[in-house]
């Protein structure tokens, strides 16, 4: 990609965009992000007397003895699909890790083996051992792994480890948050339980699982961050740590100096496909809320708003008169969703729901995840200049609700340009979708410092649809009126809709 263009696209869609529907549950889904998804567990603890180190001596050799027991091994027998062996197979690829395509991972546990290549002959299924983590959530024998690691699986073995071993049942998964709840059988078996008080940054860490397939072994570190999103994911909320976490730790636990459960392991950075000391666990409160629904009812259900969204940024917040550079603004209602029926409009700024602010694109997502289907939120909107409250009942999300619209590309009219007094050379858009296409862009202008360029469209300025160079001066004339020095722009690029704030003077 030749650089100018690369320069330009960073410019558009920004670190913080979030152009999907909201309404993922609970938990942010998380993409490997440079190419591995890492081998951990998740959470549960009770009926085990676990010591406090952080009150005793520097080591942690006490409570890796007292949860050690509840920690196990997955070990999967499966069929790797046809279309996995035409796509590489489970060799990592540090910009794109090679996953099923309907998933969120890339399934990297077969990494060692070797297949043929350069043959004529279409590949052919074939069964494969996979190893992984997890751990026992209950004493009568639930255990949390991640989904990829039991993903099409066609038995999976739970091994202790005093090395009993007993087959499990996949009681659910969900792809979305790649976590797995899985059944044994047994009684008075030994578990840990999820952390009672939020861990914060720079807490102790310890993390137990089967990297590599050797069994138990424990790794100690920090957490370094938390709400990492990984990836592009919408829901993600991750705690990111330096305890060394590789190939077979996915689904196992981190622990605190406690011994609860504070994150499951679901993604390493790496590349070479080896630990580098960043990885993504996901946090027990959102485990907690998906594990409950995948026992309760197999499935994970999810509050559905329907509108597609971006951050709020500073200059966003100028042109609309708007304190604080928080909450999302949405770009387009979704066709028949429960956000356009009950009056949410384009360029409209929630800024809380039922009370609770909302930072950004993805804290909004979350919180829709987190609620339940038919229920009723309340959403404080930002518009024209004034808080307005609206009523939503959410519907239940439904993926094909994401699934991306075809697009059409700007046909450029025949109409003579004219240059406005922003740096843009504008012409009537004959594309159906209206406005006015920019066929030119100063480059020392702030619009082309704001991502703009050739082939967008403009449709909207301070919310008010403009169709010529007059009606876009009228709009522009309109804000500086209003003694606002910030224009809040719709955009669209290819089909994608985006809001920007463009500065009047520089």
């Amino acid at each position: 990609m030749h650089p100018s263009i690369l320069k330009r696209t960073s410019r558009w869609l920004g670190v913080s965009a979030l152009a999907l529907m909201i309404g993922i549950g609970g938990v942010l889904t998380a993409y490997a992000i440079t190419g591995q998804t890492a081998n951990a567990q998740v959470q549960n603890a009770a009926q085990i007397v676990v010591p406090d180190v952080s009150q005793s001596h520097p080591g942690f050799a006490d409570l890796v003895e007292a949860v050690k027991p509840a920690v196990v091994s997955i070990l999967v027998e499966a069929t790797e699909s046809a279309d996995s062996i035409q796509r590489g197979g489970r060799q990592f690829d540090f910009n794109f890790p090679d996953l099923p395509p309907d998933h969120p991972f890339r399934d990297f546990f077969d990494q060692f083996g070797q297949r043929g290549r350069g043959s004529n002959m279409p590949p052919k299924p074939r069964q494969y051992m996979a190893a992984g983590s997890g751990f026992v959530i209950s004493a009568d024998g639930y255990v949390v792994t991640n989904s990829h690691v039991v993903k099409d699986a066609t038995k999976v073995t739970v091994a202790f480890d005093d090395g009993t071993e007993k087959v499990a049942e996949i009681v659910g998964t969900d792809e979305r948050t790649d976590l797995a709840v899985l059944k044994i059988e047994g009684a008075d078996l030994p578990f840990v339980k999820f952390e009672t008080e939020q861990s914060r940054v720079g807490d102790w860490v310890v993390a137990m699982g089967n990297p590599f397939g050797l069994g138990g072994t424990v790794t100690v570190g920090v957490i370094s961050a938390s709400g990492r999103n990984i990836g592009g994911s919408n829901y993600g909320d991750f705690l990111q740590v330096d305890a060394a976490v590789n190939s077979g730790n996915s689904g196992g636990p981190d622990f605190n100096t406690k011994g609860e459960v504070v994150g499951v392991n679901t993604a390493i950075y790496s590349p070479n496909g080896g630990n580098v000391g960043i990885a993504f666990a996901i946090p027990a409160a959102t485990v907690k809320g998906i594990v409950q629904q995948l026992i309760d009812k197999g499935l994970v259900t999810r509050g559905y708003l329907g509108v597609s969204i971006q951050d709020v940024t500073r200059d966003i917040a100028d042109s609309v008169g708007l304190k604080t550079a928080k909450g999302a603004i949405v770009r387009e209602p979704a066709a028949d969703g429960p956000a356009g029926a009950a009056g949410v409009k384009s360029g409209d700024i929630i800024t809380a729901v039922d009370g609770d602010l909302v930072d950004d694109a993805l804290d909004l997502s979350r919180t829709i995840a987190g609620k339940t289907p038919e229920s009723t939120v309340e959403l404080t909107i930002w518009r024209d200049g004034a808080e307005t409250k609206l009523s939503v009942k959410l519907q239940t999300l439904n993926e094909e609700a994401l699934a991306a619209q075809e697009q059409t590309q700007p046909t450029p009219p025949a109409a003579m340009p004219s240059k406005s007094s922003v740096g843009l050379t504008l012409v009537p858009n004959a594309d159906s979708t209206g406005g006015l296409l920019i066929q030119d862009v100063d480059p020392d202008s702030a619009a082309a410092k704001k991502g703009l360029a050739v082939g967008d469209a403009i449709l909207e300025v301070n919310n008010t649809l403009v169709a010529s160079l007059d009606e876009f001066e009228a709009a522009i004339t309109e804000v500086k009126a209003k003694g606002l020095n910030t224009a809040l722009v719709k955009a669209s690029r290819d089909g994608e809709v985006r809001f920007i704030g463009l500065p009047l003077s520089e």
